[in-house]
């Protein structure tokens, strides 16, 4: 529970989108070790739904994520060992990252504030990023003696932006702002509203037939380990079964049929 006595995240399904809200904007949705639990628990929950068909991740308030809680830290209670309580929150939090990778529906993140450290790295390992104009991503790892990245943001950024800029980003403590987003293609444009802009976006991939969005991401999920040839293969095997399903065969149907009528 929150400081509030309300839940740190809350999760909601409505028209078949699952929405993940980070709870706690009287700490900027700063994380802690029960955020990072309950965070992964509503991934896992929402992953086998298959009614989900996306999930919009979310902060309540002004702020995305305002990275790790500097009071609470991210260590597990449950250990008495300072050392082995962070390594096992640490483990927790990198368990988090895998759980959101692995849920089949394409996961969304609404930026609308700041976006530090663990929460810069919850948008990253997102699929799609809907950002606001005060929207800023910061990674202020060297200014606090750590290294560079956590919960897989120093794996992520280079192969969203490029190396090179995320070699600056990191080694300069720095941050980008929305228009320095959209400009490194972090994100595809700015929305006045990005809850809305999301939820939207989400909708319309809901109403495509399930097994091409989660082959989909998929296929890019692996392409980013897998060699020419064997993703070539991967592709062809999804090709085949997607292009055999009824609704892939009722589209094709109907869209021979507006052609002949040409």
């Amino acid at each position: 529970m929150s400081d509030s006595g309300c839940p740190v995240v809350r999760t909601q399904v409505r028209d078949a989108i699952g929405v993940i809200t980070l709870n706690r904007p009287q700490r900027l949705n700063a994380v802690t070790h029960e955020v990072i639990i309950r965070l992964r628990e509503a991934f896992r929950d929402l992953g086998v739904r298959d009614g989900v068909r996306a999930i919009v991740l979310r902060g309540e308030g002004r702020a995305f994520c305002a990275g790790l809680d500097l009071e609470a830290g991210i260590g597990d209670p449950a250990v008495a060992d300072p050392a082995l309580a962070m390594e096992q929150g640490m483990r927790t939090g990198a368990d988090l990252i895998r759980t959101m990778r692995a849920v089949p529906q394409p996961v969304i993140a609404v930026v609308q504030g700041h976006a530090v450290g663990a929460g810069f790295a919850l948008a990253a390992a997102s699929d799609v990023r809907f950002i606001g104009p005060a929207a800023v991503f910061s990674a202020p790892f060297l200014r606090l003696g750590m290294s560079v990245g956590d919960l897989g943001l120093s794996w992520f950024l280079p192969r969203l932006i490029g190396q090179g800029r995320a070699s600056e980003l990191f080694l300069s403590a720095g941050e980008l702002t929305a228009g320095d987003a959209v400009e490194y293609g972090l994100a595809i444009r700015i929305c006045e509203d990005p809850l809305d802009a999301a939820t939207e976006y989400a909708r319309d991939l809901a109403a495509f037939p399930v097994y091409g969005v989660r082959a989909s991401k998929a296929l890019m999920d692996a392409s980013g380990s897998a060699g020419l040839h064997e993703h070539l293969d991967s592709e062809a095997r999804a090709q085949v079964v997607g292009g055999l399903s009824l609704p892939a065969r009722e589209a094709m149907a109907a869209l021979l049929a507006e052609t002949k009528k040409d």
